[in-house]
């Protein structure tokens, strides 16, 4: 590969980036990370002037997307940059999209097209709805997901009407998914020498993340509904007020109920019949989290979260988000990576949440300038220099 790696985990795969704005973009960000040849393919200014689809190039958004990838421009509307993206999957190992189901077979680079030229090509769409059925023609957006995934019916303070969550969720879950997709392909491309066709939508990407509250429903009809920062089953857990602000508690069975209570100097309430049973506590929710709250206003949310550690139940500190970079053992962990600028300036980002002891994952490159690394992509692929001036003329690039 021609420029740095970011890992050697997956350094023998190129992709093909066509993807926009956000699922998509996470999905690939995973395997440039993990050290593939990503080729981020993008339309020229020209055609599309201004920021591009999800926020200005330069902020915190596409920056934190887009690093660990290279660019180049292709007019996919002319038929001399169509004629060269197939000549590009010709050598490619993924190729990931998130057009809407019409646009590619339009352009004719839907999958059974890109297949007929190169059979082992991995092909990965996230959509908003799927790529068939009666909402395959719709335009996905996040939070369209969250609300008919159910995740805003259950997010929220009980009657509050519905909630969408303070991250796109759908949007960041369906790429996740999507790569994981990929891999798996891949993997099994090693037996069968094929490729295939990767598919996930946002909305199947949200009911997949109801996990248990899904699962509460289909196994025994039982609708979940806002429960706040109360958990939904394990009571007493949730948001409790302490002397100087807020902390989480987690008192999942009786046992670590136990601890909770002799360490909070609350053994008066495990005598208390509406308090003695995991029933009974989730019975009289409503009661519980007051009585803990006057027993928590004795101390600070740092003292509370230190002698509850030490006595076995899970709690911890409600952060600011500046607070939670500020975090030791955040620090320690090593999630925030500095990547040097083009102006030699360093940007923190935040880097991958997994490590690997042989292959690790590294902020290598910066995010690109908009088709910077066209012709080096191109002269790799095999095309002359007089190729690509042909190519500039007929605005193609």
């Amino acid at each position: 590969m021609p420029f740095r790696k970011a890992s050697s985990a997956l350094d023998r795969f190129t992709v093909l980036d066509l993807t926009r704005v956000r699922s998509g973009p996470t999905a690939v960000r995973q395997l440039a990370d993990w050290g593939a040849n990503v080729i981020k393919i993008e339309t020229p200014p020209r055609l599309e002037p201004g920021d591009p689809a999800g926020g200005p190039r330069q902020g915190p958004d596409f920056q934190n997307l887009h690093r660990n990838k290279r660019s180049m421009t292709l007019n996919l509307k002319e038929k001399e940059g169509l004629a060269v993206l197939r000549r590009l999957v010709a050598k490619a190992d993924v190729v990931v999209e998130n057009f809407r189901p019409d646009v590619k077979e339009r352009l004719g680079i839907d999958y059974a097209s890109l297949r007929k030229i190169n059979p082992r090509i991995v092909y990965a769409s996230i959509s908003g709805f799927g790529q068939d059925g009666p909402y395959r023609e719709r335009p996905g957006f996040d939070q369209i997901a969250q609300g008919m995934g159910g995740l805003m019916s259950i997010t929220g303070l009980p009657g509050q009407g519905p909630v969408r969550v303070g991250i796109p969720v759908a949007d960041l879950t369906a790429g996740l998914f999507c790569a994981l997709g990929i891999m798996a392909a891949l993997l099994e491309r090693e037996k069968s020498g094929e490729g295939q066709w990767v598919q996930t939508s946002l909305l199947q990407a949200q009911i997949f993340m109801l996990d248990f509250q899904g699962a509460r429903y289909l196994v025994k009809g039982e609708v979940a509904k806002q429960a706040g920062n109360n958990h939904p089953t394990s009571i007493p857990t949730g948001v409790f007020k302490t002397k100087d602000g807020y902390i989480n508690i987690a008192t999942a069975g009786q046992k670590t109920w136990q601890r909770f209570c002799e360490a909070a100097d609350a053994t008066a309430l495990m005598a208390r019949p509406e308090y003695k049973t995991a029933e009974a506590r989730s019975k009289n929710r409503d009661a519980l989290s007051p009585e803990i709250d006057k027993y928590l206003a004795a101390a600070t949310s740092a003292e509370w979260v230190e002698r509850l550690n030490k006595a076995g139940v899970p709690s911890g500190p409600i952060y600011s988000i500046d607070r939670v970079f500020a975090d030791p053992q955040v620090q320690h962990l090593g999630i925030v990576q500095g990547v040097t600028m083009k102006d030699k300036s360093q940007m923190n980002l935040i880097g991958q949440p997994v490590g690997l002891s042989r292959t690790p994952s590294r902020l290598a490159v910066r995010p690109p300038e908009l088709g910077e690394h066209t012709d080096a992509i191109l002269k790799e692929f095999g095309f002359k220099a007089r190729e690509i001036a042909a190519l500039r003329k007929a605005k193609a690039l």
